[in-house]
């Protein structure tokens, strides 16, 4: 479906997998998908005792397979420590989806800068609602066109933003991937909506920010 409408999604992925299964990651990469760090290997930032070690191991994995250092940073689980948003600013991440915000941008200070968090959401997220709260397959459209609706109309005073986060093997199953594709094709023929990564969301940010 993202491929045949062109969309590039933003790859909320663990630095092993671009070691370990170069081919699938790769293709990811061939077709123009945004890498989002999600740190080495799948386990919470809080169990982690050197995390900007942790972080470096990505950028590294990334880097080499796909030649571009990550922007951006989701931890796993939406996990964090108090010292996370120091650290990601420390090695270099723009940007971080772990702050479950509604649909704008935002600044957060760090002692190494500013860090901007962008929206991610756990309500338009196929893991709750299929694995935890036990949802209807149709349920992701109806939520996500509900939602979309409501933002639309909202953005003809100010830009919203919409995350929608889906998982291959949730929503990609037979039973589901229809809903997904029916809820796509139906946004992208509304006027001025836009399919972007987090860091083409990032650099429309910063650059529609009055100047401090």
């Amino acid at each position: 479906m993202l491929f045949r409408s062109g969309i590039k999604a933003t790859l909320s992925i663990n630095g092993s997998v671009c070691d370990v299964y170069p081919r699938l990651a790769g293709a990811a990469h061939e077709a123009g998908w945004e890498f989002m760090g999600h740190a080495q290997v799948q386990r919470p930032m809080h169990l982690i005792e050197d995390q900007r070690a942790e972080m470096r191991a990505c950028i590294d994995s990334i880097t080499r397979l796909t030649g571009k250092r990550p922007r951006g940073w989701l931890g796993p689980g939406l996990t964090e420590t108090f010292d996370t948003p120091d650290h990601l600013a420390a090695e270099g991440f723009e940007y971080v989806a772990d702050w479950v915000l509604d649909d704008q941008p935002q600044e957060i200070e760090t002692t190494h800068g500013p860090l901007v968090t962008l929206p991610y959401s756990v309500e338009l997220n196929d893991i709750p609602m299929m694995m935890v709260q036990h949802h209807s397959a149709r349920e992701l459209y109806d939520r996500t066109m509900g939602q979309f609706t409501r933002l639309y109309a909202e953005g003809e005073q100010s830009a919203r933003v919409m995350g929608i986060a889906v998982h291959p093997y949730i929503t990609g199953v037979p039973h589901r991937i229809g809903y997904f594709e029916r809820l796509l094709d139906e946004i992208r023929l509304q006027p001025g909506v836009l399919f972007w990564t987090g860091d083409q969301i990032l650099d429309w940010y910063r650059g529609a920010r009055p100047a401090r």
